[in-house]
C-alpha cells in the first residue's frame, strides 16, 4: 500500500509540473475576458476583409454582366439579412437576475427561480420579431432571424462572446407595438409575473430620438429557407 501510494504521489506530481492539479476557478473570469478581447479582434478583421470584398466586387460589377446582377441582388437582399446599418424608434429590455438580502436564496426555495434564464432572453427576442421589430441588438451585437441564443450558468453566449446579465435586448420598430406585444405575449408575461413574485429584473422602455444600428457582421449560413407566398 505504501508502493502504491508512493506511485500515485509521484504521477501527480509529474502531472501537475510542480502546479495545482485543479485550475483555479477565479482565472476562469479573466480567461473569458481576454477571450472576448481575441474575439472582438477578429471580427473586426472580419469586418475589414469583408468591406475589401465588398470594394473589389464593386470595381469589377461595372465591366461583368453577371457580377453587376448579383451585386444588385445581394444590395436588395442585405437591409433584410441585416447587412446595413438601421436608425429608429427603439424600445430597450433588461433583464437582470433577482437582488437577493445577503445574496442568499431563501430557504427551501430553489435558486433557479432567481435568475435569468436562456428560455427569458429567447421569450423577449422572440416577441420583439413577433411584434414587428425591424432590427435588433443583444448586448453589443446585432443579431438577426437566425442568431442563436444559449446560456451556460448565469452567463449568456452569443457569436462566440460570454455575457454575464443583465442582458439588454434593444429593438427598433413600431414602439407602441412592440411594447404591447410585451405585455399580451404569455411566455413573457410568466416572466414578468416571475420578476413580481421573486424580484427578478424586468424593465421595459423606450429609448428617446432614434437609435442607430450597426450591421450585423457575422456568417449567415442557412440551412433552407421558404419564400413568404404574401
Amino acid at each position: 500500500m505504501a508502493l502504491a501510494a508512493g506511485a500515485l504521489f509521484a504521477s501527480s506530481v509529474r502531472a501537475a509540473q510542480g502546479q495545482d492539479i485543479r485550475p483555479d476557478q477565479a482565472m476562469l473570469p479573466d480567461l473569458i475576458r481576454s477571450q472576448n478581447r481575441t474575439n472582438e479582434q477578429r471580427t473586426l478583421e472580419v469586418d475589414r476583409l469583408r468591406a475589401e470584398v465588398d470594394e473589389k466586387t464593386a470595381n469589377l460589377a461595372p465591366g461583368d454582366v453577371t457580377t453587376q446582377g448579383l451585386e444588385r441582388q445581394a444590395n436588395e437582399l442585405a437591409p433584410l439579412a441585416g447587412r446595413t446599418e438601421v436608425e429608429g424608434p427603439a424600445i430597450r429590455v433588461e433583464l437582470d437576475d433577482a437582488r437577493l438580502p445577503n445574496g442568499e436564496v431563501p430557504e427551501g426555495a430553489d435558486p433557479d427561480d432567481y435568475v435569468i434564464h436562456q428560455q427569458d432572453v429567447q421569450a423577449v427576442v422572440n416577441a420583439l420579431w413577433a411584434g414587428g421589430a425591424e432590427a435588433m441588438m443583444l448586448q453589443d451585437q446585432r443579431v438577426i432571424s437566425t442568431s442563436a441564443v444559449r446560456c451556460v450558468g448565469n452567463t449568456l453566449i452569443l457569436q462566440g462572446r460570454v455575457y454575464s446579465p443583465p442582458y439588454v435586448i434593444t429593438a427598433i420598430g413600431d414602439t407602441a407595438r412592440l411594447t404591447e406585444v410585451l405585455r399580451t405575449d404569455p411566455v413573457v408575461e410568466n416572466l414578468r409575473q416571475w420578476s413580481l413574485a421573486v424580484g427578478l429584473g424586468y424593465d421595459v422602455r423606450t429609448l428617446e430620438g432614434d437609435t442607430r444600428f450597426p450591421a450585423y457582421s457575422g456568417s449567415i449560413v442557412p440551412a433552407h429557407a421558404t419564400v413568404d407566398a404574401g
